[in-house]
């Protein structure tokens, strides 16, 4: 009775909250306006094709290299390649050895939930539709509803077996030679299965146009060219070869490079692509004179690899007729490669057979090579042809020739406050740049006179559940899971610093520049913030500071500020005594428990749903902001995430919504056209019988497998279905 008294008040108190918001503005025209997504600009990365001197010399030549480097199952040490966690419109749809049983960086122990059917789930759990969603109330759409059923377990994908790395295989095998065992949480009775990540996977379609990639967004804006952390990486830099011949370490800093922080992680990661110890230079030597793809079939018309390929009309084959090195030193500025060992690059472990061999600079740079070729060819990967963008615009840009569901459907999108997070022409505030440049060339996309979202900081300023909190911009608190289950955002990198951009910012405002480890934050104008920080009154605030605190204006420009009043900050000085505070009001941050809000385009085919994977159809998201989340936790955005009294009384305008999502779906990725085409690739789906051997070690289960077939830029002629279309029922 209480937890329905506290729930009933929670939501009147939030309904007065959104009648004053949105008092007086018209239904159909309430803030952010969506657009499309053809001829938005890609965020540029100075240095990479352009000047001089640039890295990538070849542009073609690059993609093809990534595209084969992203689905080619040699990359991991057991089989597994960036592709497999990625092969269905970006994502995965695999249904078998699918759960892991906490978020990642938890401290919660790691044991599996019973399924809402009272068995237990486990490894080589086979999801059915029943599982689903992973917290279930007595009545789906309704705030004050009772919780029935709540699982901690997270849908992602599979991956390695593990293992500690041993050697390189230079020829043909395509699994690294590890010490394997049996896993202490991911095993069938007493045989290793291959390990799930701690998080859903979400697609790379798209992702060209995120600031930061992971729902962390642990995969940093600048790629250093050795791993995924940007400036912090101490240790990170690229050996080039100088005019004099010699050959010296030097940092790297190339901006708008998400994608390709991003690709260096998982190959090196114990989860999911690489044994433990494994390194880059170890994974160059690897492919360095093996044809690409060598045991998966390449499409004779394959849209990047067609001239490469040894395919012919009705007659695929295996690998392309070209080597690794090869494509490299075609691709690449010749000042970055060379064949010949070099001490200074360092030797393999002494587990390997050439452990006395040097690696050259070719191995020794392999993961720019890596990473900036998977960047390449991923950013070819934008859909923009869905019917949205297909339709003709009004003089505001609105589109006005979907379908009459659909467009109904696009006017409760914008009502409902959905446009608010997903905002701009990719439906997500994590594309800063490319919504930062359109926000001056089409204003009225992201905001009019009623109600404005600010788009051009790394950082914003918002009233949320916790209070007013600092929040990374394309980041957000929904209240999917408890805290505890998974912090996001609130973690930390392996050299200490919060991930967080809030984070640092707030200790900008102290005086603590040492704090500030990525760039962006110092660039931060308070009078961009969505909301100030400060007013210039003597009258003390319980939320903002004031003069009678310790207030100074901001130390940058005020020209075309977002919010002109928002010009005062605190004093250092100010600032430091509040973040002292044991239970302070201000100064506070949204980070743990907010993730990287997610592109809706593709979303139809995109599932599961969330950064736990706990929701199998676009219904059980629909009812989940129905009812205004799951949990009340501190990140969570009340003027966003709140019952939505509208949709739940009426099922033609849940239709209506759930037909315009749909007009996000572009034909291209339905039926894997170019440039969503693709070589074979044979996925791991779980484990066969205990009796089975697997080639590997006896002491872990043997493979299932999903064939993937080839596609050439023509597509498939079955389209591609929603997740819970392979649940069995």
């Amino acid at each position: 009775m209480l937890i329905t008294i506290k729930k009933s008040i929670i939501c009147i108190i939030k309904a007065c909250c959104l009648v004053l918001l949105t008092y007086s503005t018209s239904h159909a025209d309430f803030g952010p306006m969506p657009m499309i997504l053809k001829g938005a600009p890609v965020p540029e990365v100075p240095g990479l094709l352009d000047g001089s001197d640039p890295i990538i010399i070849d542009k073609e030549k690059a993609i093809a290299l990534g595209k084969a480097l992203f689905w080619d199952i040699n990359v991991g040490s057991d089989g597994i390649a960036c592709a497999s966690c990625h092969f269905h419109a970006g994502a995965d749809r695999r249904t078998k050895n699918q759960l892991a049983p906490i978020g990642r960086n938890s401290k919660r122990p790691k044991e599996f939930s019973v399924a809402s059917n009272g068995s237990m789930h486990g490894p080589n759990t086979t999801l059915k539709r029943s599982d689903f969603p992973f917290f279930q109330t007595d009545d789906p759409m309704n705030p004050l509803g009772m919780p029935v059923y709540i699982s901690d377990d997270v849908v992602a994908s599979s991956g390695t077996f593990g293992g500690s790395y041993r050697d390189v295989e230079w020829f043909q095998e395509k699994n690294d030679p590890c010490e394997r065992s049996a896993d202490a949480v991911f095993h069938i009775d007493t045989k290793g299965a291959r390990k799930v990540e701690p998080r859903n996977t979400p697609t790379v379609i798209n992702a060209v146009f995120n600031f930061r990639n992971f729902w962390d967004g642990r995969a940093n804006n600048i790629f250093n060219g050795s791993s995924p952390w940007g400036d912090r990486d101490p240790n990170a830099g690229v050996w080039v070869k100088k005019s004099d011949g010699t050959i010296a370490k030097k940092r790297l800093r190339l901006i708008n490079s998400s994608l390709a922080s991003q690709a260096v992680a998982p190959p090196l990661d114990d989860f999911e692509m690489g044994c433990h110890g494994r390194t880059f230079a170890d994974l160059g030597r690897k492919l360095h004179y093996r044809q690409p793809l060598e045991h998966q079939q390449v499409h004779w018309n394959d849209s990047v690899l067609s001239s490469l390929a040894f395919s012919t009309p009705n007659n695929l084959q295996k690998g392309l007729n070209t080597k690794y090195y090869q494509l490299i030193q075609k691709a690449f500025n010749p000042k970055y490669w060379s064949d010949i060992p070099n001490e200074q690059f360092g030797f393999p472990p002494a587990t390997s057979a050439t452990h006395t061999l040097a690696y050259n600079q070719t191995e020794a740079n392999f993961a720019m090579f890596f990473g900036l070729s998977l960047q390449m060819y991923i950013a070819t990967l934008i859909s923009d042809d869905s019917p949205f963008d297909q339709s003709e615009v009004d003089e505001h840009g609105m589109p006005v020739g979907l379908n009459e569901s659909a467009q109904r459907g696009l006017d409760i999108f914008r009502d409902s406050h959905c446009a608010l997070c997903h905002i701009g022409p990719n439906f997500t505030s994590a594309a800063v740049v490319t919504n930062g440049i359109l926000q001056k060339i089409n204003p009225h996309a992201f905001g009019n006179e009623s109600f404005r979202i600010s788009t051009t900081n790394v950082v914003t300023y918002l009233s949320l559940t916790g209070g007013m909190m600092f929040q990374d911009t394309g980041f957000s608190g929904t209240g999917v899971t408890p805290l505890a289950n998974d912090p996001g955002l609130g973690a930390a990198d392996p050299f200490g610093n919060p991930l967080s951009f809030a984070d640092q910012y707030m200790q900008l405002l102290a005086g603590n520049t040492a704090a500030v480890i990525d760039p962006y934050v110092a660039d931060v104008r308070p009078c961009d913030l969505d909301t100030a920080i400060a007013i210039d009154r003597d009258k003390p605030h319980p939320l903002l500071f004031t003069r009678s605190d310790g207030i100074q204006k901001q130390p940058q420009n005020t020209a075309g500020c977002f919010n002109p009043a928002g010009i005062f900050i605190p004093t250092a000085e100010t600032a430091r005594a509040e973040l002292k505070k044991a239970n302070r009001k201000r100064l506070l941050s949204a980070a743990t428990g907010s993730f990287k809000i997610p592109s809706l385009r593709n979303i139809e085919l995109t599932g599961p749903y969330m950064h736990n994977g706990g929701m199998a159809t676009l219904e059980e998201v629909l009812e989940f902001y129905t009812r205004g989340g799951n949990f009340e936790t501190p990140p969570k955005e009340f003027g966003k995430v709140f019952a939505l009294v509208d949709l739940r009384l009426s099922p033609q305008r849940r239709e209506d919504l759930l037909n315009f999502l749909k007009s996000l779906t572009d034909d291209r990725v339905r039926y894997e056209k170019a440039p969503f085409d693709h070589p074979e690739l044979p996925v791991p789906h779980g484990h066969a019988a205990s009796s089975e051997v697997n080639p590997l070690s006896d002491v872990l289960a043997a493979d299932e497998f999903i064939i993937i077939p080839a596609v050439g830029a023509e597509g498939r002629a079955n389209a591609l279905l929603p997740f819970d279309d392979y649940l069995p029922h």
